[in-house]
């Protein structure tokens, strides 16, 4: 997140975009390495100089995300507007600090992995086979990586759960899992990680249906509240 990666980044992003400017330019992980006041600068020019609108992060702490804004308060800076966590039925814990933080200070979230994986459509199960293609048998330990977060017999036997409840209100878990999330507070929008054409329509009928009532938004929070445990963030 240094001043020359920053800009380099953002000017071969205009030159592959064809465009003159970028609505929304988000920081990934947090760069521990590099003083936040020179990546906060960096941005705060950015958007002097009309090639960013605004400025938003993914994966940084509630902290962090706090600490930044300050500075960019005392200095003048362009300030953080969005934060952008992965967020889902099976993981919710940026509920703890992120969501309170964020509420308060007015700053927009666009969450994403609200299907965990694909785990929340009821297509992978304890004895089902880790498919290449999918997210959990993509190359590069990107599969590893999602097989970590959510491959485990607590996460099946929620899922399983789940599906049995959405098959018993006549509800489609797809849909029912991206209303859920498009329904918290602070969310602004959800990213949708469809791989083919066809897996859109369930998610996109979560912006069309009535909103969950009380009690099926409290028999999905004893889903994530029955499980174990865990810290992790990103």
């Amino acid at each position: 997140m240094s001043r020359k990666h920053i800009f380099t980044a953002v000017e071969d992003s205009l030159r592959r975009l064809k465009t003159d400017y970028l609505d929304l330019y988000q920081a990934h992980q947090f760069d521990p390495d590099t003083p936040l006041d020179e990546t906060l600068r960096a941005f705060d020019d950015l958007v002097q100089h009309g090639k960013v609108r605004y400025i938003g992060i993914s994966n940084w702490r509630a902290w962090q995300v706090a600490k930044a804004n300050g500075i960019a308060e005392r200095k003048n800076y362009a300030r953080i507007v969005s934060v952008q966590p992965r967020y889902n039925l099976l993981f919710r814990m940026i509920e703890e600090d992120l969501v309170p933080m964020v509420l308060d200070e007015g700053i927009g979230i666009i969450s994403y992995n609200p299907l965990a994986g694909g785990m929340l459509s009821g297509r992978y199960g304890k004895t089902t086979p880790i498919e290449e293609g999918t997210r959990f048998g993509l190359g590069n330990n990107a599969g590893i990586f999602y097989q970590e977060r959510y491959w485990k017999e607590a996460t099946f036997d929620a899922v399983e759960r789940y599906r049995a409840w959405c098959e018993e209100h006549n509800l489609n878990p797809v849909t029912t899992a991206v209303r859920w999330v498009l329904q918290q507070p602070g969310i602004t929008s959800a990213i949708i990680g469809a791989s083919r054409p066809e897996q859109l329509d369930a998610s996109l009928q979560a912006a069309d249906i009535n909103a969950l009532t009380e009690q099926q938004l409290a028999w999905l929070d004893e889903l994530w509240f029955s499980m174990p445990r865990r810290h992790e963030f990103s």
